[in-house]
């Protein structure tokens, strides 16, 4: 499956293994309460993302990902 052309139901079941996966069950099932019932800070979680990186390179890392 090529991860560029991913319909939003793939990306739903690949987060939610990738999470399984890296937290076991219990875990990955609590974190996703979590960000359920919290309201979440997209902007601090986009600086710690994109910290340490040039806007020259996100960009083509995101060009990467358009589809024509």
């Amino acid at each position: 499956m090529n991860r560029k052309n991913l319909n939003d139901t793939e990306i739903k079941f690949k987060g939610i293994e990738a999470l399984n996966k890296t937290l076991g069950t219990t875990a990955a099932l609590r974190f996703l309460a979590l960000l359920h019932r919290e309201p979440t800070d997209y902007v601090k979680i986009s600086r710690r993302l994109y910290q340490g990186q040039k806007i020259e390179e996100i960009f083509e890392r995101a060009k990467g990902n358009w589809r024509e």
